[in-house]
């Protein structure tokens, strides 16, 4: 693999990850509600998902589910409704108090590992990304050369553009976090996260192959 090519990778990447998604949003809503140190479980949990599903990808599963509709069916249901469950969970989250957005210690607590688990179930609940990753990273891979050092590399690097975005929409959080000491602002923060996740799960719910 060319320097060329490996920039116009990262490029690539960095333009498809910075696009609003169901993880990017879940990470910033997280760093809103909890803080920004918190939402650092949920990034850590949607990279361990992408890395294992590309690495799936690339092992073949995606060429699985193209060939098999009823179980990309059921796979797409599954993750459409998880988008659903998190959409219920925003609405829910507005009538905690909005007043907590400053302090991080009269933030309400949550299990690191629970944050974890839902970044890992967010990011692995896209059977897509499967499907992304078998048409978008064989593009970039130099034939007449060793595969896995190229695979390697491309995996890596799609994994630290996704941390760069999630770092960003986290930090993004943060701010709007101070917005949202306002009883009223949290409320419809919370009602617009909801209808996010829920358009998500929509979204997953038609899509075809």
């Amino acid at each position: 693999m060319t320097f060329h090519t490996w920039l116009l990778f990262a490029a690539t990447a960095f333009v498809l990850s910075a696009m609003p998604g169901p993880n990017m949003m879940h990470v910033m809503s997280t760093s809103t509600r909890y803080g920004f140190l918190r939402s650092v479980s949920v990034m850590a949990g949607c990279v361990l998902a992408i890395v294992l599903v590309v690495i799936a990808s690339l092992a073949g599963m995606a060429g699985v589910l193209a060939a098999s509709p009823h179980l990309f069916a059921v796979l797409r249901m599954i993750g459409a409704a998880y988008m659903v469950f998190l959409g219920i969970q925003a609405w829910r989250a507005r009538h905690m108090a909005g007043d907590s957005g400053a302090d991080p210690s009269s933030m309400p607590t949550v299990a690191m590992r629970d944050l974890f688990r839902d970044g890992f179930l967010t990011g692995i609940s896209n059977p897509k990304l499967l499907l992304f990753a078998a048409a978008f990273l064989p593009q970039f891979v130099n034939p007449a050369a060793a595969r896995m050092p190229q695979y390697v590399t491309l995996v890596t690097t799609f994994a630290m553009v996704e941390v760069a975005c999630y770092l960003a929409y986290a930090g993004g959080g943060r701010v709007l976090s101070v917005w949202l000491r306002a009883p009223g602002v949290h409320r419809v923060f919370c009602f617009v996260s909801g209808l996010v996740f829920i358009g998500f799960g929509a979204m997953l719910l038609l899509t075809r192959i």
